[in-house]
């Protein structure tokens, strides 16, 4: 199953994607539950018969609401340098002892094909494409074995990052991924079951700048694995449902004013946005 959202004269409209090529409205009675509660419960997915499928094509290009699988009790959890590329961009090397790890606001998310605002804070923002695990309940201490019982889809994820300001300091990281727009999850959620054993680590995550793919690998090149990073980022803590964990980038983009940068993940999504420079405020 296949589930979006889009925001309509300031409400929510969520999809369902028919037939993989068109997407068909759901009743408005379901408008405020997040897709993350339509996906547990699927009886609620209840077709809105007055509405015309709208085609994959058409409906990519509409502003496609983030906030709707991130519910505000939900959190964002990123793995740093699970990419051996994306250590040598940094100059570093990939930490022997589990990943690098930060938790980011929510106020940070972006919709796709909004504008990403450059922050006078910085000198030097790169982004990165990932793949995002989206926890379906509410869990704690996951084994490994056990984690397709707790991750309910995957998505796309755009993270983006103050470069020089981590590069000063490690410990900066959560401050450096914290601006407004430096994170676009979406554009839809695929449920796992849309997946057999063995494919999503076939997959291929790729940050792209300007028609060029500037960094492309695949999800089993990850040092730190998927059943892994679902038991490291559960151990001790309770993970509520539209959690997202990011898996970690191949390699990031530089980006300026007027660059447009894309997160693609094959067979789950692609993320589009044009670089801005901050306004006076």
């Amino acid at each position: 199953m296949k589930l979006a959202s889009i925001i309509s004269n300031g409400k929510n409209e969520h999809f369902v994607s028919i037939q993989n090529t068109l997407w068909q409205k759901l009743d408005e009675s379901v408008s405020e539950l997040s897709l993350v509660e339509l996906i547990n419960n699927p009886n609620k997915i209840i077709l809105d018969e007055k509405s015309q499928p709208i085609s994959d094509s058409d409906f990519t290009n509409q502003l496609l609401n983030a906030k709707s699988i991130v519910p505000p009790t939900a959190n964002i959890w990123g793995a740093g340098l699970n990419f051996n590329n994306h250590a040598n961009d940094l100059s570093t090397e990939q930490p022997s002892s589990g990943p690098g790890s930060y938790l980011r606001p929510n106020s940070c998310l972006m919709d796709n094909q909004s504008d990403i605002i450059l922050p006078k804070q910085s000198k030097r923002v790169t982004a990165e494409a990932e793949l995002g695990l989206v926890i379906g309940k509410a869990c704690k201490n996951v084994k490994r074995e056990n984690w397709r019982d707790v991750v309910c889809a995957v998505t796309t994820v755009l993270d983006l990052t103050a470069e020089d300001i981590i590069r000063e300091n490690p410990r900066y990281i959560p401050w450096a991924k914290g601006f407004d727009t430096f994170c676009s999850i979406g554009p839809q959620l695929i449920t796992l079951d849309e997946f057999e054993p063995g494919v999503l680590e076939q997959l291929s995550v790729s940050t792209v700048r300007n028609g060029e793919t500037i960094a492309t690998a695949k999800v089993c090149q990850m040092l730190y694995d998927l059943p892994y990073l679902v038991e490291y980022f559960s151990a001790g803590r309770t993970l509520a449902p539209g959690t997202i964990i990011c898996t970690g980038t191949p390699g990031a983009a530089v980006i300026k004013e007027g660059d447009h940068v894309e997160a693609i993940v094959e067979k789950v999504g692609r993320l589009s946005h044009r670089v801005t420079a901050a306004q006076s405020e």
